[in-house]
């Protein structure tokens, strides 16, 4: 086990360095300046030169990319502004703060947003699921089936306007979204992230439904799940002990990579709901050009679903006795 994980972690290592060798040259050398945009209208070449110098842009991409590849690990300098601290990011173009300041500020939010959510459709989701396995073939597996296909054909920017309209504006059943910090007040943080959760958790909850009750049939028909029913094991216990654990390695992976793109921004949710996440932070990064952020914001994403999977990866031995780690 212990060396199953070192090598995932080594491998996860070499995959963060390549992806952010490759979105930093993506970004560096796109079509856009940053520095002439920072520098205005009337911008002459010695003035562009001293603004790319302030940015930290003045050399080559890969001698920046070096830069900011040591930056993480023992801070830099910035002629305008200072000394940034590992692990430093850079500092955004638009407000002159350190990246890794502005993600650690926003990402409560998105944190909040995404445990909160993913606890609501893994609940419902995979116990559909699994009360539609059971009754295949009957009316709860037929409604069970239709619910999640009309739920996975919504949409959070349509669905999330019209449940707010409808259960804050006009029944005033739920309190319209906003962010208070767990720590500050449990019940606020609860009921202002309430109605973001049930709508982000609609669409994954209608997919976990059709992808538990799908490996659920597929493990009840297995010899092994048979051989159990045959020797007589209770109901209950052929279902959990055999049947449910064997099904679960799917839905785990799948968990692990859908909770590492929320960990990464639910961007349409946020902006939907006007929650000042790590997605909305995207977003505003990308519409002003603040490749320091952008760049920032992708790698906590790919870190996140890194990460995940190797978590992931070490629950296959605790949920399906068949899988062994080496």
């Amino acid at each position: 086990m212990f060396r199953f994980l070192a090598r995932r972690i080594v491998g996860a290592a070499v995959i963060l360095l390549i992806i952010s060798a490759l979105v930093f040259v993506l970004f560096y050398t796109a079509p856009r300046d940053p520095a002439r945009v920072a520098c205005g209208k009337v911008c002459t070449p010695e003035t562009l030169a001293l603004v790319r110098k302030n940015l930290g842009i003045a050399d080559p991409v890969p001698v920046q990319y070096w830069h900011w590849l040591q930056a993480v690990f023992v801070g830099r300098d910035y002629p305008s502004y200072g000394h940034c601290p590992a692990p430093c990011l850079g500092y955004s173009f638009q407000n002159r703060e350190p990246v890794f300041g502005t993600i650690v500020d926003r990402f409560p939010t998105t944190l909040s947003l995404s445990i909160g959510s993913a606890v609501v459709f893994l609940i419902f989701g995979v116990g559909t699921g699994m009360l539609a396995a059971v009754k295949q073939g009957k009316s709860m597996d037929k409604i069970a089936s239709s619910a999640s296909l009309v739920g996975s054909s919504l949409q959070i920017y349509i669905l999330g306007p019209v449940a707010m309209y409808f259960l804050t504006d006009q029944l005033h059943l739920l309190q319209r979204p906003t962010y208070t910090p767990f720590t500050q007040n449990p019940a606020a943080w609860f009921t202002g992230l309430l109605l973001p959760w049930l709508v982000l958790s609609v669409i994954f909850t209608a997919n976990y439904t059709r992808m538990s009750r799908s490996q659920l049939v597929e493990t009840l028909s297995e010899d092994y799940v048979r051989t159990a029913r045959a020797k007589g094991l209770p109901r209950r216990t052929v279902f959990f002990r055999f049947a449910w654990r064997g099904a679960m390695g799917p839905i785990v992976t799948i968990f692990g990579l859908d909770l590492g793109v929320l960990l990464g921004g639910a961007i349409i949710t946020e902006k939907t709901f006007s929650l000042q996440g790590i997605g909305a932070l995207s977003v505003k990064a990308v519409a002003t050009n603040d490749l320091p952020t952008l760049l920032g914001v992708v790698m906590v994403a790919a870190g996140a679903i890194v990460v995940l999977n190797i978590v992931v990866d070490a629950v296959y031995a605790l949920i399906d006795p068949r899988v062994r780690l080496a």
